[in-house]
Parts: C-alpha cells; sequence; structure tokens
C-alpha cells in the first residue's frame, strides 16, 4: 500500500513539474500591466519600484512569476490576476418527486471571472429522481398498411398503462396521428377519394388528412381506449409519409398536447414507412419553408398543405429545446432509414416494430430505460471565443468533450457528477450561457466575465520623487505630467509636439527605437540584450548577437557579429564564415575561376543567374547566341546589316575570321541576314559572360532574284484571260435569258384565239366631196 501511494505522489510530482515547464510568457509589444496580462494567462507584472535597471525597458516587468521572483521581484509585488469562481445558486438534489419542482442538477447559477486564456473548473452534480412524471404521446401511422397495426394498439391501453406505471406514479398518455399532405402527387385528390382514400373492400375509413392530435395527455386508461377505438386507418399514394409534419406539431404545440413542466417527455413513432423532408414539398409547389410554430386549429394541422416539411435539423432543434425524446417504433424494412434518422437527433431511440405492432409496450419499454440511463450534459447559447469541455465522473464514463459530457447505465437515484473546465480565449463584457441535461428541465446558468484590467496598489503622491516630481506612478511605472516624457520624466518637450518628437526615433516610419529602446528628448537610449550587451545605433537597429551561426556558435567562431552580418577573420568566408578561404574547387582548365561567370565561395561556385555548377559553363536560361550575335557577325564578316557603321562600338567583345572551314569547337550556326543571305558561322564562349570568338564561312547562301519580266507578262496574260472569260460568262448569260424570253412569247403566242365580226364603230375611210361651184352643166 505505502509504495502504491509512493508512486502515486511522484506521479502528482512529476504532473506539477511539468505544468510549471508549460508555463510561459510570451510577450508582444508591452507598455503597461495591462497589456502585459493580456498578452498570456501565465504573465504576470512586476510593480515594484526600481525593478528595471538603467537602460532596460519596463517590458521586463512582464514575465512569470518564476522569472520576476528569480530577477528579485517580491512575491507580494507581483500582479496576476487568478480565476475566481462564485456559486450564486445551489439547492440541493432531490431524492424522489414530491408533487414539487424537483432538483436534479446542482448547482444552478454559477459566476465566473476569468483571465483569458487560464482554464478554470467547476463541478456539476446530477441525480435522477426516483418517480419523475413521464408524459408519453403515441404518435401513430394511420396509412392503409399499418392496418392490423391499429387493431393490436385499441387493445394495448391497459399494457401501456401497467407498463408506465412500473416507472412512475405520475405518468400521463397521448395520442395523435398521422398520413401526409392532402394535395397531389402525396394523396389523390379527387373528390370521392379524398372522402374515402381507403380500398373498397375496407368498411371503415376516413378521410384524408395531414396531422390529427387525438387525445391530450390524459392518466384515464378508460379515456385512451375509448379514443383510440374511434380512430380508423385512412390513405395516401406514395411510400413516405408526413412523420415529421406531425412530430413537428407534436413538439410546438405544447399547451394542445399538454405536456407537463416537470416531466419526462416522450414521443413514440410507429411506422412501416419513411418520411418526407424539407425540399419535398416542391413536387406539390409547397415552396414556403417550415415556420416552426404551431397550426393547429379543431386538432388538425391546418398549414399542411401550405407549408413545407421541416428539416431534420429544424426538427432536431424543437424537440431539443422542448426537452422531447423520440422513440421510433418501426419496422424492418425502414429501420436504417430511422437509425440514421436517430443520429442527428439527441436523445432518440430506435426499436424495431413487429409486423402487427403487438411488442411495441416492450420495445417502449426498453427504449425508455435505455434513454433514461443515459445522462448527456450539453450547453446553449456559448458565446464567441469561449470553450468548454466536460469530463465525466462516473462509473460508464464517455470520453471527454467539448461538445457534451456522457454517463451511461445511470440507476434512478444514483448521484454522477461532471467536471466542467471553462476558457475565455479573449477579453469580454458580462455574457451567459446555459448548461443542462438533454431531456431535463433543469439547467446551469454561467454568467461570465474576464479580467483584463490591472488592480495595483499605487502610491497615492500626485508627483513622486521617483519620476523626477514630474508624475505619478501606475503599476510601478511613471505616467508623466503634459510636457514631459522618459522613463523618469525627465525629457521635457517644451513647445514641441510630442508626436513629432518621437517621430525622430522612427526609422521609416517604423517602431519607436525598433521596440529596443526608449525615445528620451528625440533620441533613441537602447536597452541592454538578453546576453548582456547593448543594442546600439541611431534607431537601436544593430546589436552583435544576432548572427548566423555554425555548429552552434556564432559565425562560426571565426569571425565576429557585427549589426547582424558577419566579419569573417582572415582565411574564412562564408554567410557564418564557416569555410576556410580557397579557389581550388572554382578553378578551370584554364587556370580560371569560375569561367569568369560567378563567385567562388566556401570552395564552391555561386553562379550568375541561368549559369550551372559545378563551374558555370553552360547556361541552360539564357538566349540563343545564335540570335543575339547575328547582327554583329553580318557587320564584322560581310560590312552589312544594322550594325554596318557602328561594328567596332558594338561587337568589340567578339574575334573573328573569315574562313573556308571551321577550326575552332563550339556551336554552329545557320542565320538568315537582314539581306536574306544564309550565313554559317561557329561561336566559341570565352571567359567572362559576353565574350566570344567566331570563325564565319566567306561564303554566303544568298538566292538568285526573281524574274521580273516573266512574272510581269504573266500578270498580265492571266488579268486578260481571266477578263475574256468573265466577258464570255456575261455574253452566255444574257443569250440564255433573251432565249428564255423568245420562248415564253411564242408559247404565248401560240394560245391566243382571234374571231371574225364586223366593228359596228368602223367607218370606211372613203370622204364625199361637193363642189359648190359645180352647176351640173
Amino acid at each position: 500500500m505505502d509504495h502504491r501511494m509512493l508512486v502515486l505522489l511522484l506521479m502528482l510530482l512529476s504532473r506539477n513539474v511539468m505544468c510549471q515547464q508549460e508555463e510561459v510568457c510570451s510577450k508582444s509589444v508591452i507598455n503597461s500591466c495591462t497589456d502585459c496580462i493580456r498578452s498570456g494567462p501565465y504573465c504576470a507584472w512586476c510593480q515594484q519600484l526600481n525593478f528595471t535597471k538603467a537602460g532596460e525597458q519596463e517590458s521586463v516587468r512582464c514575465d512569470t512569476q518564476a522569472q520576476l521572483m528569480e530577477r528579485g521581484c517580491k512575491k507580494e509585488e507581483i500582479i496576476s490576476p487568478a480565476n475566481n469562481v462564485t456559486i450564486i445558486k445551489e439547492d440541493p438534489l432531490s431524492v424522489s418527486f414530491d408533487n414539487q419542482e424537483p432538483v436534479q442538477m446542482s448547482p444552478q447559477k454559477i459566476n465566473l471571472k476569468l483571465r483569458p486564456g487560464l482554464p478554470t473548473t467547476f463541478r456539476i452534480s446530477f441525480r435522477r429522481v426516483e418517480g419523475y412524471p413521464v408524459d408519453l404521446y403515441y404518435l401513430m401511422d394511420l396509412s392503409n398498411s399499418m392496418k392490423d397495426d391499429l387493431e393490436n394498439v385499441k387493445e394495448l391501453g391497459r399494457d401501456l398503462f401497467a407498463a408506465l406505471k412500473k416507472i412512475t406514479e405520475h405518468a400521463q398518455i397521448g395520442f395523435g396521428a398521422f398520413v401526409d399532405k392532402t394535395v397531389l402527387p402525396y394523396t389523390n385528390t379527387n373528390k370521392e377519394k379524398l372522402q374515402r382514400p381507403c380500398d373498397e373492400s375496407d368498411q371503415y375509413c376516413q378521410a384524408a388528412f395531414g396531422y390529427r392530435h387525438v387525445l391530450s395527455m390524459t392518466a384515464k386508461e378508460n379515456e385512451f381506449k375509448k379514443k383510440v377505438a374511434d380512430q380508423f386507418i385512412s390513405g395516401n399514394l406514395d411510400s413516405p409519409e408526413g412523420s415529421l409534419d406531425a412530430m413537428m406539431q407534436a413538439a410546438v404545440c405544447g399547451n394542445k398536447i399538454g405536456w407537463r413542466n416537470s416531466s419526462t417527455r416522450l414521443i413514440v413513432l410507429t411506422t412501416d414507412a419513411g418520411f418526407h423532408m424539407a425540399g419535398d414539398g416542391k413536387l406539390a409547389g409547397i415552396l414556403e419553408p417550415n415556420d416552426q410554430q404551431c397550426h393547429m386549429e379543431n386538432n388538425l394541422y391546418t398549414k399542411s398543405n401550405e407549408m413545407d416539411y421541416p428539416s431534420v435539423g429544424q426538427l432536431a432543434t424543437e424537440l431539443e429545446k422542448n426537452n422531447i425524446q423520440p422513440i421510433f417504433a418501426v419496422t424492418k424494412n425502414v429501420e436504417d432509414v430511422y437509425k440514421e434518422l436517430s443520429k442527428m437527433i439527441p436523445k432518440s431511440e430506435v426499436g424495431v416494430l413487429s409486423s402487427d405492432s403487438k411488442n411495441v409496450v416492450q420495445l417502449i419499454e426498453t427504449a425508455y430505460n435505455s434513454l433514461s440511463s443515459k445522462v448527456t450534459v450539453t450547453h446553449d447559447n456559448l458565446p464567441d471565443n469561449v470553450r468548454v469541455v466536460y469530463t465525466p465522473i462516473c462509473k460508464y464514463a464517455g470520453p471527454a468533450g467539448d461538445k457534451n459530457g456522457v454517463c451511461d447505465n445511470v440507476h434512478v437515484a444514483q448521484t454522477i457528477s461532471f467536471d466542467v473546465t471553462v476558457t475565455a480565449d479573449s477579453c469580454m463584457e458580462d455574457t451567459s450561457f446555459t448548461i443542462r441535461p438533454l431531456g431535463i428541465k433543469d439547467t446551469l446558468t454561467v454568467t461570465l466575465s474576464t479580467k483584463c484590467e490591472c488592480q495595483c496598489k499605487d502610491p497615492n503622491d500626485k508627483m513622486h520623487q521617483l519620476c523626477t516630481n514630474r508624475g505619478s506612478i501606475v503599476c510601478g511605472i511613471c505616467s508623466c505630467m503634459e510636457s514631459f516624457i522618459g522613463q523618469n520624466c525627465e525629457c521635457s518637450i517644451g513647445n514641441k509636439d510630442e508626436q513629432s518628437l518621437r517621430a525622430s526615433c522612427q526609422r521609416n516610419n517604423g517602431t519607436e527605437c525598433e521596440g529596443r529602446g526608449d525615445c528620451v528628448c528625440g533620441r533613441c537610449q537602447c536597452h541592454s540584450t538578453n546576453q548582456g550587451g547593448r543594442y546600439r545605433g541611431d534607431f537601436c537597429e544593430c546589436d552583435d548577437e544576432h548572427c548566423e551561426n555554425y555548429q552552434n556558435k556564432l559565425c562560426g567562431g571565426n569571425g565576429k557579429c557585427d549589426c547582424g552580418t558577419c566579419k569573417c577573420n582572415a582565411g574564412y568566408e562564408g554567410s557564418a564564415c564557416q569555410c576556410k578561404a580557397s579557389r581550388e574547387g572554382c578553378l578551370t582548365k584554364g587556370n580560371t575561376v569560375c569561367n569568369g561567370r560567378g563567385r567562388c565561395i566556401c570552395n564552391r561556385c555561386d553562379c550568375k543567374e541561368g549559369y550551372q555548377r559545378p563551374q558555370c559553363l553552360i547556361c541552360l536560361g539564357c538566349p540563343d547566341p545564335c540570335q543575339t550575335k547575328l547582327d554583329c557577325i553580318e557587320c564584322l564578316g560581310f560590312g552589312s546589316g544594322p550594325f554596318g557603321k557602328i561594328c567596332d562600338t558594338n561587337c568589340r567583345n567578339i574575334t573573328y575570321d573569315m574562313v573556308d572551314n571551321f577550326a575552332i569547337s563550339g556551336k554552329e550556326c545557320h542565320q538568315k541576314d537582314s539581306e536574306g543571305c544564309w550565313i554559317t558561322f561557329k561561336l566559341n564562349q570565352l571567359v567572362g559572360e559576353d565574350n566570344y570568338e567566331a570563325e564565319i564561312l566567306k561564303q554566303r547562301d544568298c538566292p538568285e532574284p526573281p524574274s521580273v519580266i516573266p512574272i510581269i507578262a504573266g500578270s498580265i496574260a492571266g488579268v486578260a484571260v481571266i477578263g475574256i472569260v468573265l466577258l464570255m460568262l456575261i455574253k452566255m448569260l444574257i443569250y440564255m435569258k433573251d432565249l428564255k424570253e423568245f420562248r415564253k412569247f411564242e408559247n404565248e403566242k401560240k394560245k391566243s384565239k382571234w374571231a371574225e365580226a364586223d366593228n359596228p364603230l368602223f367607218q370606211n375611210a372613203t370622204t364625199t366631196v361637193a363642189n359648190p361651184t359645180f352647176t351640173g352643166e
């Protein structure tokens, strides 16, 4: 036994050591105590006077408690706000139900004052009350396929009440029925079919309906049996039913259903078919989404044909909001469907119903025991930047989680607990959220606020001697009066603007003195470094401790750090002085260093852009010299081209020879010059980036110019032939048209008919003239 206690003690000690090692203060820009405690949960502020040494910045006052005490700060001078947990209301847990509001969870109200980032843990307790009331609402599918089941349910009233009496003396049962929306394509809208949607062989049948509330909660067995006995089957067209519509109304119409305030609320849904969900209403032209409100008149759901089915998320929200736990009593053929649905609805169970529903009582009893023995604690309205973790403390505890905590196999009158760890990640005003067990009315209201300000014990002197009698002490540092600045208010700025004075301590409008010093009278007074040295420079931009390391040594131990750059000793080079100065690995066959196209660093060529190691000989990304040097080759070899007159100036880096055959190695080029001739030449790159030797073949390949006269003559002849052909085509078209018109005229002439007759208006062209002077003699 002693051995086990010793091992446990050692484990606890090691855990404490690890926790202490994890306490770090990640400081950023610290100018005050408030900045300090907001920068991390383990940052503390030392308000002790004269804590900082000469040249030290005030940010050294901010560190972990252990570090501050190690530097000489007294424990009572350290400001480190701790979390506060205050229980406002803690009624004791009830043992049994005595017709009063029982208490199953404690405490009921708690107040947290948290430091951002620092978690705090409190414990809540839960006990299942013996004899806690149960309200069971039996919601039945009355489509035609459930005919046999309805007949059996009519005989199950006694068994149902008997099963509930085993659980509690305060049990009530209600009854409701559903089919589907009474519109196409779900239900036949023929007038006769709406009144009698069942088969013709069915003697008893009720009109089609969506959801009907039949019986409010009652403890009277006879009333339940009478109401159920009056029910008959109905019918619809498609297989899925409107079960989600019915469950939504049963959940939100609490006054009509008769749910009690203090009770375990159960909905038992019995069906042998699937369900319609949000979006299915579009098939019937129903586009208005479900509003999650009660629309029940004369015990009928009046908005069934006007609103879409609810989504699974909407239904789950309302069930959880109203502390209702559904039990899906379904047949084997749809078991998998409702198991998937149950995964999305907290505190729900699925049981397989026999084909005639004879096992429904046993199914309900089993499902209730499963639901009531599983206690799930979760939260509502959790504020942003607040984290909660639940750790269950019970025999059958689930894993710790940030969504909920679960204890299984919890018996009546058994007390269990949950450790709730709350962390606020940022500063916030008073806010609250609730913690509650699913399916139970009890809640815990958690009021939360944060500690983001320092409560320092400052001297009463308005003008303190430490501040040169020009300011007061605030959390250990000077708060200077107007026109004075400095760590001890020693600098008088007179008529100058403080902002412009401080601007002279900023490089490129950056941080004042690079965050490494204090701006005193317009000049930077640099702080000491962590290693004991000092920052330097006009803006404290330099230090001699932050250079590149090699083999864990500053500048490899072969140089000195100068303002962030290593200055190497003789015989060493490299960014960290890590290499001995040598050029053996950089020498070429011609005894040049990197072919003049790079630098030798650490005995390796550091080539210029495009050139490849090891000796910067090949340039993969460089332009093709055959094209870039063509103008120089043309002017050097043949005195023509764009550089013809300025060849010596632009082509001085090329040495060349005119040859009949090539004698040098290099790249052979075949390019067309400005006169259209093909020039063949070879280029060999010399040491350096743009130095070449060239050999140019004396003969250019110039194609013969085209013969002008045959081209002109051919063009003229071609134009003439084309013109003659066009004229002939035009003439032919005109001839064809005239021929067509003539033939038409001949045909019309043959069709004309002439009749012989005298024209009564016609007179002969004979004129009789009498001579007036003629006497007849």
